[in-house]
């Protein structure tokens, strides 16, 4: 019997979803955690949340300091932190902690860490709990979007404590124990912040303290009421009696401690614990019965909402509702508190693919504000964030912020300065000059364009001029002037629309006709030598030349014409399973984690464990062998997929991973950006229904549905036949039926003519 974070199969013993059903029960916050730096299964954490919520809180079973806060392996608990990971590469900023204990006082972590059993502990998106047994103390957390509610049970005890250690970083605590506070600041961060950074936080307590202490960089504890060094924190303590319980109401902000504690009152105020844990459950199952999953198969439908839960975490909000109601934010680009919304912690070189797509079919007006948190980052630090946590991080590469724009604008997004955004993304094409600086007064070379002079001289950044990942660069580079030019299409612009358009045809100039590769390219034309297609790392972004050769999203027309047409085309997918999982890992001078993922799980070249290559299997779509796409799609849903603490094939990156089975699930899938169009697979279950946000409803069937029966015989859309291989926005959105008829062996005559595929800029309707 399979256990979701302690409780066990049968507590969910229902197989399709009934109107009392909770859905977001189905979800297991657990799913990824179990990871480690040399493998990863999902490297998440059990984010305590609601959706979009500016916080989370998290236990934390690492080491201090550490990305890999909470593993599934840990054996003690130290603490349940607020925390802004977006991924533990990024690593954490703006957290600190809360823990209880009985007995002698421990405040350091691996001294205070206490033992913990995944049979004892609860995790749900909408609250934690866990026994912490050497105390016998059970802790409990429920969240917000700004703050969250603690409860602490305690045995009978003369040495009852809670702790709330500030973290290194620089931290300021003060304990007012007349009016039953702590409260204070953090500064903790790995960068992407101004001088001027804090997260002031307040905990408010429900009783009175009998002692209260602090403790200062050193670990030296006294009576003063006042901290403030690099790592300070404070104990307040209390007699309990058996059962008895300790509630603690936290919020926090990064405007003022004043802005703290408006948030605590308005987002928590009067509220019991059970008031705010129902109001979170609440939040979360509005959004998950958007999406309604009927199907037989239980396991399935927990991994289909466990990933819908990861995908509504980032970006996560930046913003507060000051004392009028007004939406502020404070800046980490300017430093200064600003009108408007912010989002924030999200790498979109992961996240344009899958997440953003699912936005905007889903949630327009979310990404609406997405939007304009984007228009206000362009004002306030002058350029557009690859990669935000909380400000811009010199992290992957790519121009790839034009990929959800313009998506959203061509799918009927709106509500923001689409000409300062459009603007912004001409800045990105046009110049490397101004980008912003760190702390060191290093150019932040994920921002913007990295070699973006030499791409609009030569059509392409060479191998030989000191820019690493130059090939990844071409081609993300080239997808990001196809979006531009469907934006500039949009607005009417139209001889930027003919640049830019043709700029999407430079991956042309790194295809090498003698291996059939995308190869680096030098200055003089030459190419990179010696050659190796199996070689990660150098003239790409964490993968080699067989995953990023397939990165044409605009023009997969274009690229079959240059692989020799379309069986060629399809005898080359069909080598990326085939041709063992060699590597050369020379690059990095390791085996890197996603090497590892790819080696391990049998599928030859192919590694879904990363971004690069997940749209690769729907490109059969184009190619005239919808049915290769089915298989592969179907198999690697059920392989690489789980809701267990495994359940990850690699990182999930930002709800990435996560939309990747979404949509599979679904049965289709966003390869190409800012064209509106779905590439079709293989649907999971046996019947989805979704909610559109224009109110209309989405039916999706799919007769005779199950393991065995994974190749499409038939579709109709409202009952009309339906040969094409890709469904578009506007269908979806008008709702109605969308009818899949499965079977065991393929229909090779569905969706095979060149007139069924998607959308090529080679072969444009």
């Amino acid at each position: 019997m399979v256990l979701t974070g302690g409780i066990p199969a049968t507590a969910f013993a229902q197989s399709a979803p009934t109107a009392q059903e909770s859905l977001v029960d189905l979800a297991n916050p657990l799913m990824g955690t179990d990871s480690s730096y040399r493998l990863s299964y999902g490297n998440t954490y059990p984010a305590v949340a609601v959706p979009f919520g500016m916080n989370s809180w998290t236990p934390v079973t690492g080491e201090p300091g550490s990305g890999w806060g909470y593993t599934y392996d840990g054996e003690k608990i130290n603490g349940i932190k607020q925390t802004h990971q977006p991924s533990p590469w990024m690593n954490d900023y703006a957290a600190f902690a809360l823990f209880a204990e009985t007995g002698p006082l421990k405040i350091r972590e691996d001294e205070r860490a206490s033992w913990f059993s995944h049979k004892a502990e609860e995790a749900r998106p909408y609250s934690y709990k866990v026994y912490l047994a050497d105390y016998d103390v059970t802790a409990e957390v429920t969240p917000t979007e700004r703050a969250a509610q603690f409860r602490f049970t305690f045995p009978k005890s003369d040495d009852a404590h809670i702790i709330l250690d500030a973290l290194d970083g620089g931290s300021m605590v003060k304990v007012d124990a007349k009016n039953r506070r702590i409260t204070g600041y953090v500064r903790n961060n790995h960068g992407g912040v101004p001088d001027n950074f804090h997260n002031y936080f307040v905990a408010e307590f429900d009783r009175d303290f009998t002692v209260t202490r602090t403790w200062d960089e050193n670990w030296q504890l006294s009576a003063d009421t006042t901290r403030e060094a690099g790592h300070v924190g404070a104990v307040v303590s209390f007699r309990t009696a058996p059962g008895e319980q300790v509630h603690v109401k936290v919020a926090s902000s990064f405007i003022s401690p004043e802005q703290a504690l408006l948030n605590l009152k308005r987002e928590i105020g009067s509220d019991s614990f059970d008031t705010t844990k129902a109001k979170a459950k609440a939040a979360w199952e509005t959004e998950f019965a958007r999406i309604r999953v009927n199907d037989p198969n239980e396991d399935n439908r927990r991994t289909f909402y466990s990933a819908l839960y990861r995908m509504l975490q980032f970006p996560r909000e930046f913003f507060e509702k000051d004392a009028s109601g007004t939406i502020v934010h404070y800046s980490p680009y300017d430093g200064k508190v600003h009108e408007g919304y912010l989002y924030t912690d999200n790498g979109f070189w992961d996240t344009w693919r899958a997440v953003f797509p699912f936005f905007a079919l889903m949630y327009p007006e979310r990404d609406s504000q997405i939007m304009q948190g984007l228009v206000n980052t362009y004002k306030e630090g002058g350029w557009l964030p690859e990669w935000a946590s909380p400000g811009y991080r010199d992290v992957m590469i790519g121009s790839n912020s034009a990929n959800l724009i313009a998506d959203a604008y061509v799918n009927g997004v709106r509500g923001f300065d689409a000409e300062a955004l459009y603007e912004a993304m001409i800045k990105n094409a046009t110049t490397s000059e101004g980008r912003p600086k760190d702390k060191k007064g290093r150019v932040v070379g994920a921002v913007g364009r990295e070699g973006v002079e030499y791409y609009n001289r030569l059509g392409y950044v060479p191998y030989d001029v000191g820019i690493n990942e130059n090939a990844a660069r071409t081609l993300e580079y080239a997808t990001a002037d196809f979006s531009i030019s469907q934006m500039a299409k949009a607005l009417g612009k139209t001889a930027d629309a003919e640049k830019f358009a043709k700029q999407a045809q430079n991956f042309r100039k790194l295809y090498d006709p003698e291996s059939g590769w995308i190869r680096g390219r030098n200055q003089d034309g030459s190419w990179e030598t010696p050659f190796n297609p199996y070689k990660w790392g150098d003239a790409f972004t964490e993968g080699n030349a067989v995953h990023y050769s397939w990165a044409i999203m605009q023009d997969v027309q274009g690229l079959i014409d240059l692989m020799g047409g379309r069986q060629k085309f399809v005898d080359r997918l069909d080598s990326v399973f085939t041709t063992p999982p060699v590597f050369d890992d020379s690059y990095y001078g390791q085996v890197i984690h996603e090497i590892r993922e790819m080696q391990i799980v049998n599928m030859g070249q192919y590694a879904h464990g990363n971004q690069p290559i997940q749209h690769m299997i729907y490109l059969y779509d184009w190619a005239g062998a919808p049915w290769k796409a089915q298989y592969h799609v179907r198999d690697v849903m059920k392989k690489l997929y789980s809701s267990a603490p495994d359940g990850y094939p690699g990182d999930e990156d930002n709800g990435q991973t996560s939309a990747w089975y979404v949509f599979s699930a679904l049965g289709f899938y966003p390869v190409t950006p800012a064209v509106g169009e779905y590439a079709i697979g293989s649907p999971l279950f046996r019947q989805v229904t979704l909610a559109m946000p224009n109110g209309k409803t989405l039916t999706i069937e799919a007769e005779n549905n199950g393991p065995e029966n994974v190749y499409i015989q038939s579709v109709t859309l409202d009952g009309q036949p339906y040969g094409k291989t890709y469904l578009t926005h506007a269908a979806l959105s008008q709702g109605g039926t969308l009818k899949f008829v499965m079977g065991p062996t393929p229909n090779k005559a569905w969706g095979n003519a060149p007139a069924d595929a998607p959308f090529s800029m080679s072969a444009a309707k």
